[in-house]
């Protein structure tokens, strides 16, 4: 296969279990009212949309183990072993998510195989992060690892666009009780599609040479001894990543809920405003990841923080004001593109972060610890205090909080990176 070709599959490997991965998550999302109802059945509805929000925080918990397991086998192994395994993790848990009978069924033990679903597909998430990343910068040409690895993000917006796509799909054709009574399962099965097919491509991929030269030579470091050498580095990437991660969970995926229970719009239309935001997502990634490589990451996402932390809070006192569908499409438009800016660089950013025999390891826990902290507990703690405090404008503090603690950690990246990152481990012991 000639290189064009051969670089072509490891895009298309290194990002459909990332599609995957945040299709579910987000369908989940989007679905979650539905699922509280059949698996964490309550009193009250705000109780059961509580304990199925905690659902979809316990699975990006579960994310940290994954990072840790999977990174330390990806770079010790291989990118290709631990993408592999990974995918077909995925397809176990999007099984079990799919056929899970009901509470009315079998009673408690829905709800315990729905949560172990969850934590089955986060610790495969966890993994996927990391080794499809590094993959995709070390196969990359030197001038182009911006554009390759924005690609991860690009996966990203795919899987919104997916997932928003099933959802308008299931609310606006089906009626109410055929939605609640089996069509809330569809948009899961469309991920028995992916994995499939994922894990063909992925069993049909080579390492990068990058890492094969290292793969032999290397020094072999506990994780232990990683996180204490690459502290500096690791602060740094969970920055990067924790404010996009807040825009991303709640635009992208809380959205939906949020409009309905807060603003009382349709759902069909929530969900059209944010398949339209995946769209141009999708649409501006490339050329963010192009502009990444022209100007830099720490430029790119400096001006990606400032511009998405500028359009978050006025675009929700806009919705506030204006609750409808127009005012909802232009504040995802908005929003996601500028986002995305960010979103664009990342990838890049925190691979360069590190050396490639602790590559795999250190993407994982810096996007995974973002995403947990912060991104995966962005549902329950804004239902949580919308619930308590009537103010539908929390969401916009709380993701203008993580976009300026990312700003910050902007500022901190290295202005000229090194090509081979071999020098990233000599600077964050002499930090």
């Amino acid at each position: 296969m000639n290189v064009t070709g051969n670089r072509f599959r490891v895009v298309l490997a290194s990002t459909i279990g990332n599609v995957l991965e945040w299709y579910d998550f987000i369908s989940f999302g989007f679905l979650m009212g539905i699922v509280a109802k059949h698996f964490f059945p309550s009193s009250s509805a705000a109780s059961g949309l509580l304990l199925a929000s905690a659902t979809f925080g316990v699975s990006f918990f579960a994310r940290i183990f994954g990072a840790v397991v999977l990174g330390v086998y990806a770079d010790r192994v291989g990118r290709k072993a631990a993408l592999f395994l990974v995918m077909n993790m995925m397809f176990v848990s999007t099984v079990l998510i799919t056929f899970c009978p009901t509470y009315s069924s079998i009673g408690i033990w829905a709800s315990i195989i729905m949560l172990v679903a969850r934590v089955l597909q986060g610790i495969s998430a966890g993994g996927d992060f990391g080794g499809g990343t590094a993959m995709l910068v070390e196969f990359a040409p030197e001038n182009r690892k911006g554009f390759f690895g924005s690609f991860m993000l690009f996966s990203q917006a795919v899987a919104a666009t997916l997932a928003s796509a099933a959802g308008y799909l299931v609310t606006n054709l089906l009626a109410p009780e055929q939605l609640d009574s089996w069509g809330w399962r569809l948009p899961f099965a469309v991920g028995l599609i992916i994995a499939p097919v994922g894990i063909y491509i992925r069993r049909h991929i080579e390492e990068p040479a990058e890492f094969k030269a290292t793969l032999q030579a290397r020094n072999r470091k506990s994780f232990g001894a990683f996180l204490v050498e690459f502290r500096k580095p690791i602060f740094i990437g969970i920055g990067l990543a924790t404010g996009v991660n807040i825009v991303q969970i709640f635009f992208n995926v809380y959205m939906p809920s949020y409009a309905v229970r807060e603003l009382h719009l349709a759902a069909p239309s929530a969900f059209l405003a944010v398949m339209l935001g995946g769209i141009a997502r999708m649409l501006t990634t490339p050329g963010f990841g192009v502009l990444a490589d022209h100007w830099g990451r720490r430029k790119t996402m400096v001006y990606g923080c400032v511009l998405t932390t500028l359009s978050v809070f006025p675009g929700l006192i806009w919705l506030q004001a204006s609750p409808v569908f127009f005012t909802l499409l232009t504040v995802e438009l908005i929003v996601n593109v500028l986002a995305q800016i960010v979103n664009a660089a990342m990838p890049t950013a925190l691979a360069e972060l590190f050396p490639t025999e602790v590559r795999s390891q250190g993407l994982s826990v810096c996007f995974n610890g973002a995403v947990t902290l912060f991104g995966g507990t962005t549902p329950f703690i804004v239902t949580w205090f919308v619930s308590q405090t009537g103010n539908q404008l929390v969401p916009g503090y709380y993701a203008t909080a993580g976009m300026l603690f990312s700003l910050a950690c902007a500022f901190m990246i290295a202005r000229k990176p090194a090509s081979s990152l071999e020098v990233a481990g000599a600077h964050s012991t002499s930090s």
